[in-house]
């Protein structure tokens, strides 16, 4: 109550103040009202800040009334008297600290909360920009078999989990008219005015201008959806470059940096024991955390295919609703033996094909890998046995502890890059497969009869899935049916959209010679572009093997001749006062933190090496794993 007059008072008093906000909030579709969203900004800034503030509170004895050395000689030796501060002075001061971190952080998260809808609005922008040239297919495809324009934006707004943030674009369209009263043209306009992206705003108003001026809509949408395919090509060459660059900047900040920090804490470990802690940062904080950070900047600018899942409607048909049905005593047992048979298929097809359950879907292999490597762990500590000296307990285990770690990432990352395999495989051929049913079709055969005569032809690893439409054809289902369930059984963004495509085309006429054209050329661009990436960033992801290699080696030598000549010094000056006091550096606990620093360095270049080298972790899971292998068999063997 008091947080809602604050924001009225607030919002009656300087409400121009906050219209970015109010825009920006409509941009993003984040749902709520301006008054609304701000509350909600002040109570987050409040309890922030509320939090912080006990902490500078807690903390503040260590950080109050620092000692001043003052560099005057006393030559009259003045006997300066002590002062003991009064406990309500000290509290005191600390509630100040306190009232001042509450103000800074409280301030700090309003402005960052307000900064937010920005931020979100922009990531729309994006999103909208990089798919708007599919949704543009797809417009053309239904505007090419006769559809209305209201009919389109329709139909596109219920596709958005294909078609993303462009197709939720639209159903701000289909609400202003279907809901608010808006005719057609006025509700293009609003959304004109409201959406995040450049790209589509502009492509709104050259739209509605064709629209007013009666032109062409099929050829304006033709002519816009190539000139969007170019610029794609042009973005998709910028993006590389950023991307270059974040590889370039991780390859000098967290792997040459940390070499030469390491460096630092041993020759620091010389002459002091503080350089453990520092080496302890450094290998469990700065590099995590840093290549955590690389992670998350490369995934907000990447712009990644996102999984595609259809949901599966089940029709009951109501043909027979007024005829009375006989029912006959001694049929249940057979309606309980089919349900019996439905619900062990699962189990039976695993069973006939093990290998087939887990590359349909890796992450099954956890069902298997993580209980089997908690039981090799758990054994494992049953087994070892409690040593007085932490550190050799840490030399015994952590070998292990990486063995059950690759139990769980090997047979994932095995069947993932064989169901990535396929799939690309399958994406490669899509354009060929689309050039050859357009060419049937152009003939005047149906795309029906076109798949029954690619049967037989040899279109590589889709051939075996044309197979599977054509007896889906046969046993009874449509053409549209049949390639859904191909879509299903392949689950990607590009094949979803081209199915789609298709089948919205072939409901709309029997002529789709254009659409298939069309379809063919945007999945080309697809390929195109990702193959693009791949051979561009290639040589960043051998780079990344080639500085963690040298970051092996580094470690490596450091291990073998600096720390194994300073316990042989430690062994030879036993009790003798010696140079620099070497028996005084703790060797063990450098060895280990320099085992792991390689170790977590393999975890996280490796999952780099995946996101820049195809967008995607998953992928990065076959290059941690390498790398994991190549540091434990090289201090194994080499130490």
């Amino acid at each position: 109550m008091i947080l809602d007059r604050f924001v009225t008072w607030r919002l009656g008093k300087k409400s121009l103040a906050y219209e970015a906000v109010r825009a920006d909030l409509i941009s993003a579709r984040s749902g709520l009202t301006l008054k609304r969203y701000l509350i909600y900004a002040t109570a987050l800034s409040l309890i922030v800040g509320i939090f912080f503030a006990i902490i500078a509170f807690l903390i503040s004895d260590f950080i109050l009334l620092p000692q001043i050395p003052i560099g005057i000689y006393n030559i009259f030796n003045i006997q300066i008297p002590s002062v003991q501060i009064p406990l309500f002075i000290v509290y005191a001061m600390k509630g100040i600290v306190a009232i001042f971190v509450f103000i800074l952080v409280s301030i700090f998260t309003y402005l960052l909360a307000l900064w937010y809808p920005s931020m979100q609005k922009s990531n729309r922008a994006v999103r909208i920009d990089v798919t708007l040239h599919n949704a543009l297919a797809y417009m053309y495809a239904m505007r090419r078999g006769g559809a209305e324009l209201m009919d389109i934006f329709a139909s596109l707004s219920e596709n958005a989990d294909i078609y993303g943030e462009v197709a939720l674009e639209c159903r701000q369209i289909v609400r202003d008219a279907e809901y608010f009263g808006l005719d057609m043209i006025s509700a293009i306009r609003h959304l004109s005015q409201t959406t995040p992206s450049e790209k589509m705003k502009s492509f709104l108003e050259d739209f509605l201008s064709v629209i007013e001026s009666g032109g062409n809509i099929s050829a304006f949408l033709a002519t816009r959806l190539h000139t969007y395919q170019d610029e794609a090509k042009f973005e998709q060459k910028q993006f590389l470059a950023t991307l270059q660059l974040i590889a370039e900047t991780y390859v000098t900040v967290f792997v040459a940096g940390p070499l030469f920090l390491i460096i630092i804490m041993l020759v620091m470990g010389l002459i002091g024991s503080g350089a453990v802690v520092g080496m302890s940062a450094l290998t469990y904080g700065l590099i995590p955390i840093g290549s955590l950070i690389f992670i998350i900047l490369m995934d907000l600018i990447s712009v990644s295919d996102a999984e595609i899942t259809r949901i599966a409607r089940m029709k009951e048909l109501k043909e027979f609703c007024g005829v009375p049905v006989l029912i006959k005593d001694g049929d249940e047992p057979f309606f309980k033996q089919m349900d019996k048979y439905d619900r062990g298929r699962w189990l039976r097809d695993f069973i006939r094909n093990p290998s087939a359950w887990f590359i349909l879907d890796p992450r099954r292999t956890f069902l298997l890998s993580v209980p089997f490597a908690l039981v090799y762990l758990g054994y494992l500590f049953m087994t070892v046995p409690q040593y007085s000296d932490p550190e050799l307990f840490y030399q015994v285990i952590d070998d292990h502890i990486i063995i059950s770690a690759l139990i769980v990432m090997i047979p994932y990352a095995g069947f993932y890059e064989i169901w990535r395999h396929k799939l690309d495989s399958i994406e490669a051929e899509i354009p060929n497969f689309l050039d050859r049913l357009a060419g049937i079709n152009k003939v005047g055969l149906t795309i029906a009869g076109a798949i029954s005569i690619l049967v037989m032809s040899n279109l590589g690893v889709i051939s075996s899935e044309i197979r599977r439409i054509k007896r889906d054809i046969d046993w009874g289902a449509n053409v549209s049916d049949a390639l859904i369930r191909f879509e299903v059984r392949v689950q990607t963004a590009a094949i979803a959209r081209t199915v789609t495509l298709i089948t919205k085309a072939s409901e709309m006429s029997g002529d789709i010679v254009e659409v298939l054209n069309i379809a063919s050329s945007a999945a080309r661009m697809d390929v195109t572009l990702k193959r693009d990436r791949l051979s561009e960033m290639f040589i960043y992801t051998a780079i990344i093997y080639l500085a963690f290699f040298v970051f092996l080696f580094v470690v490596i030598v450091l291990d073998s001749q600096f720390l194994s000549l300073i316990m042989t010094m430690e062994m030879s000056s036993a009790g003798v006062e010696g140079f620099m006091e070497v028996g005084a550096m703790p060797v063990a606990s450098f060895r280990r933190l320099l085992f792991h620093s390689c170790l977590i360095q393999a975890f996280f270049s490796g999952l780099i090496a995946g996101q820049m080298g195809k967008s995607s972790l998953k992928a990065g899971v076959k290059h941690a794993a390498i790398m994991l292998i190549v540091a434990l068999v090289a201090f194994a063997v080499l130490l």
